[in-house]
């Protein structure tokens, strides 16, 4: 271009030959003439004619600037091999030399701009002519245009570029130029695919120049070039921009301005693509032509990806609305109205499935397949649909239309044009394979066909329903009803559509009439045998019509006697043999009266009606001679009911017994060559494992589908035999199955057996699921797991349990594929089989079987968490695909709550995307297909069964939402060390889960309603559930030490503690200043319904379900806020606080039972209300006040807070002396100085110095004195005591009530710090005391709430103390003295009343709670032996009752009322005294001296 020569003519030459440059011969022009604006204007127009010429502008440019500028060539700017850098001619450079050369020419820069890159397009393009891409670039032309682009880009930016120009340019060299070009002009906004269409003035020329491309672009796509990828793109691009633009919807249909020239195109162009692959396929193309390779490539458009940019839009559904009526409607066959069979209208194109959703167009692949393997079809037009059909595998991916909307369009279609009934009918099967609800549809649309053309005898209503119901039929009847049974519904009644008057019958007969020439035998079959029913007046018109049938049938060379009983007379193949089919008829037969137990109909009508073949076929096939079995199978037991109904001529059934004589004589020669029977030298597990292996190669063999049922019947039979259970054995009912979860133990036999029934069931699942997805496998699976019921299903649930219970993580996909299969068909038998009593771990002692499974997968650590996902994700799976047509009912049988429970449990867990709302679009088809895969994907299975939508109108029962306490009860089983999240992933959960999950949830849904008060109170119940619960791991002898026994809970408690204190920040804003909360805590009332709940008594059992629930209290309330036992602050008006109150009675009914030792609570609890009573008092107006107020209310209310506080003091006081200073700087409050002083106290009195006096209150020192004396060491015990002789007689009497209870202490708890010898020593020592000064200390023993000294002390020790005081009152018996026995009047009262109560524990058997161990010392034995104790109380008794006072005998007879049987001679002895004792003191000699 830069060289190109300028002819003379054009330059001209000067004087001397010296050539003049273009710029001179201008100005010389301009010299010479007067400035004209019009002549300028002529002139501008001119040089733009001029420039459009076909001329070389490179040169011209280089002419105008001259030999300097002579490097500027745009040639070599796109030039990238050149050896001048673009950076020495920049692209702004060119474009300063554009702009001065377009204002010296007065041209427009755009338009001189666009003719330069157009012209330089074209030597890109016709750089390399013999390349043999003519749709795509080379490497290097695709590099020069780059760099082209770019320069082009630059123009466009600097507004020096016009697009018109340069699209009229384009269209000029549209010869060569390439449509990579065309794409890369659009993709880089050079100038737009629409601009360029639009600049062109015939819209047929474009379409015609656009097709040739795309089919070039199509097969250099198939041909595997290097370049396939970026073919590919373009592909995309056009088709996305075409249907966009072609189908969009027209905004304003009443504008007058003149249609867009864009969809006009994109709809030719479309349309010229369509119709050249129908007219192809139709011609029948040769494989790996140019033009199959077109056709093939073309129909990958109706795949996803090439849609996905504009699927959001409604043109792809335009556009497949449009392509299904063009497909239905190009080149129409059979115009003049269809008259003949159905099955010679072969489908022919497998677009029609492309238009279908991805999880039925396998389906309708194979669908129609078969149909066409079994109407003998040409396989060549089977291979095109396979093929065609391959190509687009994917398009339906994005597919928008619905069942309703493609049975509607296709009834539309038919109505208003004419179609092609090979493709009509290949969309009819494909609909009816892929959409369960196309069933009713066309039924219904077959139903007003058939009564518009009885109406009015409409021949071509009735032959377009006539040929529908027969395609749909060739699809099976899990697609559709077979012709037989559509033809007996329509006319074998009253009701059908002929029966409403003659011209109606004369109009079907004429129809049927007129189609005898051209209709099969099978169909001719089923009008003989099923004729429509008429009345009898019209009967000629009937039988004429049969007549002519069966002679048709005659020529034919079929007869109609040789049918079969269950011959499937809506298929199109060839006619079967009357022996093959005999034989398939009794296996059908035999396997129908398996299920009935009695004989099927079909036989019976066929011994009366059908005669000839019955006697001639079906009997000889039946009385096959054979070895017959030990144990009767079906067959023979069959065979036996056809005699007893005398439908076996005697003779034959004599020949053929002697026939099964003669074979077991001679196995060799048995039944001509019929396989005997196994060998009775065979193992009966290796004829099991034959049997099941037979059946296994089955499975993936459709012909050999009718003989599933009989294989499954001799698997069960020799299952028996491995077994060694006879008939009568499988008949007996189970009617409870006892099974152990943690110890499942099985035979040797049985193991094996049961091993080889799971693992082939698994094997025969994979196998069928190759060639059928579950909902048409049929019925083996059922038939299969019924071999398991009866007496083999214990050993069967048993090896469940060890595969999922115990090795579930090992297993491999098949195996979980299998078995969770396994347990949805026997959830589907549920209501047959026995309940599961799993052992007292269970929550419930009898469980379904569903349920068992659910019992039996763990959610503990990652691995059985990723298993239990597998099972779930198998199981309800498989359930939704096998039962997918049937109603919501059947799978809830099929699969438990729990199942469905754990899934959403697992997937909320596990994938954090399933957290989020789903929206409508992001429904998800369910395909079982990628599950069965070696390389399963078990994430993408879980988040696809997570969309689906049956799953999530399932979700909607109420029986099956994930409830919040659900979920806790599953969160609390994981073990944190072994889980499959992080810490920070379980947090981040747990935060979801309970704060944007849970709680804003409707209480309806398992959710809190948004109450977190609500959250709270289920967390606490299933925390303390959890805990009593078999499932908390790690239970051991010293688990109280551990919350809940386990570490797992510790992230839950954590959430618990955030919640309460978010609910303490809500109460304390919600009261007002100076006021306190009038409601108590919410935790109190749980426990007080959790309490009131529990068993009460005194048994064993009761005692420790109470104790480890409050146990369980007692932790939840310590790792809670100080705040909840007594509230955040005390005012005046409302010292107590509600908090207060209910921990008070807390602790005095129920702590004070279970959680005290010796008269205290434990350190944790004391100090957490302690550090709670101060906290709550400092913030009130006068601290001092309120704890005084608040710990003097608790020597009435709660004693034993303070008795706890006196014996943690010394632990205690630092925490509260700081935390008291840290506020305040006066002394500590009054209260708490008294129990400084009692501590004082006790440690002065045990001290060798003087003693100070007792402070009060008294009781309070004697609590004090008393924890310091079981400090002290032994042997200095009695010294020390020595100073009780000086203390008051209040005091006195409370210690001795205080070290009575450290004597029952010492013998209750077993690691308790005293030893019972010291208790008793110290109750000695003080009762010495008592005695000595002769202070009356037998109200300890008759206390009551009534008195004061009861109300205070009954509320100290535990009741269970309270109950043995007649142990130590009998305990110290060698420490009473004599005068005071006969001296005190209540004395004998009291002490009959502690024998009647030892007596009455002892045959309690309380009393052994008291008995000391046998590691004892041997000085200990018998001190504490109850019946020696009671041998040695009755024998003072006894002593005592004569020697006392007439006075002390005031109220025995009101003891003995009730309780004088417990020892007769000690009752007899007091009745007797009692009587005798006025006369004994009446002649009694006084003491005179």
């Amino acid at each position: 271009m830069a060289g190109l020569q300028v002819p003379n003519s054009a330059s001209g030459q000067g004087p001397g030959g010296r050539r003049r440059s273009w710029a001179e011969l201008l100005a010389g022009r301009l010299k010479r003439q007067k400035y004209n604006p019009e002549r300028a204007q002529k002139l501008k127009d001119s040089a733009v004619r001029l420039l459009r010429s076909h001329q070389d502008l490179t040169a011209l440019l280089l002419e105008v600037e001259g030999p300097p500028c002579k490097k500027l060539s745009l040639s070599k700017l796109i030039d990238c091999d050149s050896s001048e850098t673009y950076a020495n001619h920049s692209s702004s450079f060119i474009g300063s030399a554009l702009q001065d050369q377009a204002s010296r020419l007065g041209v427009p820069v755009g338009v001189l701009s666009a003719g330069m890159v157009a012209s330089s397009v074209e030597q890109v393009c016709t750089a390399a002519a013999e390349t043999s891409h003519p749709v795509l670039l080379t490497v290097e032309q695709r590099k020069k245009l780059s760099s082209l682009l770019e320069f082009a880009q630059y123009l466009l930016a600097h507004s020096m570029f016009s697009r018109l120009s340069f699209c009229q340019e384009l269209w000029k060299i549209q010869n060569s130029l390439l449509f990579e070009v065309v794409w890369h002009l659009h993709v880089q906004g050079i100038v737009s695919l629409e601009e360029l269409l639009e600049s062109h003035p015939d819209m047929h020329a474009v379409g015609a120049w656009l097709f040739r491309n795309l089919c070039s672009l199509c097969e250099q796509i198939e041909a595997s070039c290097q370049h396939a990828d970026v073919a590919r793109t373009m592909l995309s691009d056009f088709v996305q921009m075409f249907v966009l633009r072609g189908f969009q919807k027209n905004s304003d249909l009443r504008r007058t301005v003149e249609p867009e020239k864009m969809p006009q195109v994109a709809v030719d162009v479309l349309q010229r693509m369509l119709i050249f692959a129908l007219d192809a396929l139709a011609a029948g193309v040769q494989e790996e032509s140019s033009t199959h390779k077109t056709v093939r490539c073309w129909f990958g458009v109706f795949s996803g990806h090439m849609l996905g940019s504009v699927i959001s839009t409604d043109s792809p559904k335009r556009f497949f609305s449009h392509t299904l009526t063009q497909i239905l409607t190009h080149s129409p066959l059979l115009k003049g109205g269809p008259r003949a069979e159905a099955a010679q209208l072969l489908p022919s194109l497998g677009i029609v499935v492309a238009l279908l959703p991805w999880g039925g167009r396998d389906a309708a692949v194979r669908g129609g397949r078969d149909a066409a393997v079994r109407g003998g079809r040409d396989a060549a037009v089977r291979g095109g649909r396979d093929a065609a059909v391959r190509g687009g595998r994917d398009a339906a991916l994005f597919v928008m239309l619905s069942p309703e909307e493609l049975v509607g369009h296709l009834q539309e279609v038919l109505e208003t044009q004419e179609v092609h009934w090979q493709r009509v009918l290949s969309f009819v099967s494909a609909l009816v394979v892929c959409f369960p609800e196309a069933q009713q549809l066309l039924g219904d649309w077959v139903a007003r066909l058939m009564a518009q053309a009885f109406e009015s005898c409409q021949l071509d209503s009735m032959v377009t329903a006539f040929l529908v119901v027969r395609q749909a039929a060739l699809e099976g009847p899990s697609a559709f009803q077979s012709y037989a049974d559509w033809f007996k519904a329509s006319f074998g009644s009253t009701r059908g559509y002929h029966g409403c008057s003659k011209k109606a019958l004369v109009f079907l007969f004429t129809f049927l009439s007129d189609l005898v020439p051209f209709e099969s035998p099978r169909y001719l079959q089923v009008h003989i045998l099923h004729p429509p029913l008429v009345p009898s007046k019209y009967r000629s018109l009937l039988t004429d019509y049969i007549s002519l049938a069966k002679t048709r049938l005659a020529d034919l060379k079929v007869s109609i006697e040789s049918m079969g009983l269950y011959e499937d007379l809506s298929s199109a193949g060839d006619i079967t043999e009357p022996h093959s089919q005999a034989l398939q008829d009794v296996e059908k037969a035999i396997m129908v009266f398996e299920h009935t137990g009695k004989i099927p109909v079909t036989v019976m009508e066929a011994s009366i009606f059908r005669r000839p073949y019955y006697v001639s076929h079906f009997l000889p096939a039946l009385l096959t001679p054979r070895v017959l079995p030990k144990v009767p199978d079906s067959r023979v037991a069959f065979i036996e009911s056809l005699k007893r109904a005398d439908k076996i001529p005697p003779s034959l059934y004599s020949t053929y017994c002697q026939a099964c004589s003669a074979a077991e004589e001679k196995p060799g020669d048995a039944a001509l060559g019929v396989r005997a029977e196994p060998s009775s030298a065979e193992e009966p597990l290796e004829q099991l494992t034959a049997a099941l292996g037979e059946l296994r190669s089955s499975m993936t063999d459709p012909s050999q589908s009718d003989v599933i049922s009989a294989q499954v019947a001799v698997i069960s039979e020799r299952l028996r035999a491995a077994l060694g259970h006879n008939e009568d054995d499988s008949s007996a009912e189970i009617s409870k199955i006892q099974l152990s979860i943690n110890a499942p133990r099985l035979e040797p036999r049985e193991y094996t057996a049961v091993d080889l029934l799971l693992t082939s069931f698994c094997q025969n699942l994979m196998a069928a699921s190759s060639v059928a997805p579950p909902e048409r496998q049929g019925p083996w699976a059922t038939l299969f797991m019924r071999t398991m019921c009866g007496c083999v299903l214990p050993a069967v649930l048993t090896r469940l349990c060890q595969l999922l219970h115990h090795q579930g993580p090992s297993l491999s996909a098949p195996h979980v594929l299998g078995l969770a299969a396994l347990a949805v068909h026997l959830g589907e038998s549920r209501s047959a089989l026995p309940e599961v009593d799993v052992g007292p771990s269970a929550p419930d002692a009898g469980l379904p079987v569903p349920a068992l499974f659910d019992s039996l997968l763990t959610c503990r650590t990652r691995d059985s968490l990723l298993f239990c996902l597998k099972f779930c994700t198998a199981a309800i799976s498989y359930s939704l695909c096998k039962f997918s047509s049937q109603s919501r009912d059947i799978l809830h049988s099929c699969l438990s709550p729990g199942l469905i429970k754990k899934f959403q449990f697992l997937v909320f867990r596990l994938f954090s995307e399933a957290r989020q709302p789903l929206s409508q679009e992001d429904a998800a088809s369910l395909s079982w297909r990628p599950l069965y895969l070696p390389s399963a994907d078990w994430q993408r299975a879980a988040l696809s069964l997570w969309t689906h939508r049956t799953f999530r109108e399932l979700l909607k029962e109420e029986d099956v939402h994930l409830t919040y306490q659900d979920w806790l009860h599953l969160e609390l089983e994981i073990q944190p060390e072994a889980d499959a999240l992080s810490d920070t992933e379980r947090q981040d959960f747990h935060q979801w889960a309970i704060y944007e999950h849970f709680l804003p949830k409707s209480s309806a849904s398992g959710g809190c309603d948004g109450d977190l008060e609500a959250a709270c109170t289920v967390l606490v119940n299933a925390l303390m559930d959890f805990h009593h619960s078999s499932r908390s791991y790690d239970h051991s002898e010293n688990s109280n030490l551990v919350f809940g026994g386990r570490t797992g809970n510790e992230d839950i408690i954590s959430r618990l503690q955030e919640m309460v204190a978010d609910l303490e920040l809500q109460q304390d804003s919600s009261v007002p200043l100076g006021h306190t909360p009038s409601q108590g805590h919410f935790l109190f009332g749980i426990f007080c319904r959790r309490l009131q709940a529990l068993t009460s008594g005194w048994n064993v059992t009761a005692r420790l379900q109470r104790q480890r629930e409050l146990l369980m209290y007692k932790r939840i309330l310590l790792r809670l806020p100080s705040s909840v036992l007594c509230g955040s602050s005390f005012q005046a008006e409302q010292p107590i606080t509600a908090r207060c109150e209910q921990f008070f009675h807390l602790v005095s009914s129920e702590m004070r039972n279970f959680c005290s030792h010796g008269g205290a609570l434990t350190q944790d609890i004391t100090a957490h209300f302690f550090r709670g009573l101060l906290n709550a008092c400092l913030r009130s107006r006068d601290p001092s006040l309120m704890v005084d107020f608040i710990l003097a209310k608790c020597q009435t209310k709660c004693p034993l807070i303070l008795t706890s506080a006196l014996l943690w003091w010394p632990s205690l006081e630092p925490v509260l002396l700081c935390q008291w200073r840290r506020h305040c700087q006066s002394p500590l409050p009054r209260e708490l100085q008294k129990l400084q002083e009692g501590r004082q106290f006790a440690s002065d009195f045990l001290s060798p110095d003087a003693a100070s006096p007792a402070p009060n209150p008294a009781w309070l020192s004697a609590a004090a004195l008393h924890f310091a004396i079981q400090q002290v060491r032994e042997e200095n015990i009695r010294k020390q005591l020595t100073k009780l002789d000086c203390e008051r007689e209040e005091l006195l009497v409370f210690l001795f009530f205080f070290s009575l209870m450290g004597l029952l202490s010492s013998h209750l708890t077993s690691n308790s710090a005293t030893d019972p010898s010291k208790a008793l020593d110290v109750c000695a020592a003080v009762l010495e005391c008592l005695e000595k000064r002769k202070i009356s200390w037998l109200a300890l023993f008759q206390l009551t709430e009534s008195d004061r000294l009861g109300r205070l002390l009954l509320r100290v020790a535990p009741d269970q103390h309270t109950r043995l005081l007649p142990f130590t009152f009998y305990s110290l018996l060698s420490c009473f003295h004599d005068d005071a026995a006969i001296r005190e009047e209540a004395f004998l009262h009291v002490a009959v009343d502690m024998y009647l109560r030892l007596v009455q524990l002892f045959v309690a058997g309380d009393t052994s709670t008291v008995s000391p161990p046998a590691g004892r010392s041997l000085e200990l034995q018998g001190q504490g032996n109850p019946v020696e104790l009671i041998t040695k109380a009755r024998l003072f008794l006894l002593q005592l009752i004569p020697r006392c006072p007439k006075k002390s005998f005031s109220h025995i007879a009101e003891l003995l009322a009730d309780r004088g049987d417990c020892d007769p001679e000690v009752s007899t002895a007091l009745r007797s005294r009692q009587q005798a004792a006025p006369d004994a003191d009446l002649y009694q000699e006084p003491h005179l001296f």
